[in-house]
């Protein structure tokens, strides 16, 4: 696919998603299963136009004067691919499976208007109820904060350091980019991607598949280092989830004590099972009745 056809389809799926009011994940799957003439490649492109859509969907809107699937689109691609209003029109002229070109009104919105003169909810990138909450946690710089929470994330990893060292597992990812987190002690970063292209899929690492390390952001490596967690404690993860943290804090106490993992809905805790049998955590036990809760709370710290 060209680049026209990819921005229909992530248009496709942004109306999708406004319609429907459903996940992402789901809306691309589903264009995917309908779509199966469309490679990897073309997947992942399609993808990275609907999320940054999506991260950039006040200021892509407003450098169009809207805020329709269509704006947000041709706005990301303007803002994150380095794309240009008149070079976005060559690149689609004469593809027929490409959007209409942008009209002489989209054109001259775009001429007209630079992000830095935008009000600070739109260079921020957040809805105009969120700005006090910016502002208040951030202080004078707030729109600054917002607008690079708004840019592609990077893909962080904790090593698992009851199965191998950070210098291990980097030597192992040689290629892809991966340098030591700025502040995790345990954590390794890959940089953000660029244009229409696709993180290393780390997960078919034989170093993952070996537990040597976990795909894991580097603000929950820092909540569970500042847990403390030691060898031999008896330590309540309240609020579990897929069991990131408990790993990373049954990592600290090296095995010893135990951990309690404990999710109020359930179902969110079945990928932990695999994921301390690849790891080799074995002082982690599952809690999902709050009955079993009881007995716990005077004997612990809770993280």
């Amino acid at each position: 696919m060209r680049l026209g056809g990819r921005l229909a389809a992530a248009i496709e799926v942004l109306e999708d998603i406004g319609r429907r009011h459903r996940p992402v994940a789901d809306a691309l799957k589903d264009w995917g299963l309908s779509h199966r003439f469309a490679g990897g490649g073309d997947r992942a492109a399609i993808g990275n136009i609907v999320y940054d859509a999506l991260r950039h969907k006040r200021s892509a809107g407003w450098l169009l004067g809207q805020d329709t699937p269509r704006a947000i689109g041709f706005g990301a691609l303007l803002l994150e691919w380095g794309q240009t209003a008149q070079s976005l029109n060559d690149a689609l002229d004469g593809d027929k499976f490409a959007p209409p070109l942008l009209t002489a009104a989209e054109l001259q919105a775009i001429a007209d208007r630079r992000l830095a003169d935008a009000p600070d909810a739109v260079r921020a990138d957040v809805p105009d109820w969120c700005a006090p909450l910016f502002e208040r946690a951030f202080g004078p710089s707030w729109a600054d904060e917002g607008a690079a929470l708004a840019t592609r994330p990077p893909l962080d990893l904790r090593v698992n350091t009851l199965q191998a060292n950070r210098d291990k597992v980097l030597a192992e990812l040689t290629g892809t980019g991966a340098k030591p987190a700025a502040i995790a002690p345990h954590g390794i970063r890959i940089p953000p991607i660029d244009g229409d292209g696709r993180h290393p899929n780390v997960q078919a690492e034989p170093a993952f598949q070996k537990g040597w390390f976990e795909v894991q952001d580097e603000g929950s490596q820092i909540a569970a280092a500042l847990a403390g967690a030691e060898a031999g404690m008896q330590v309540l993860d309240f609020c579990a989830g897929a069991g990131g943290k408990t790993l990373a804090l049954s990592a600290s106490m090296e095995n010893r004590g135990q951990i309690f993992a404990h999710d109020a809905e359930k179902a969110r805790l079945a990928p932990i099972f695999d994921r301390i049998r690849r790891s080799e955590n074995r002082n982690v036990q599952v809690v999902t009745k709050p009955t079993e809760l009881a007995p716990l709370g005077n004997h612990m710290d809770i993280a």
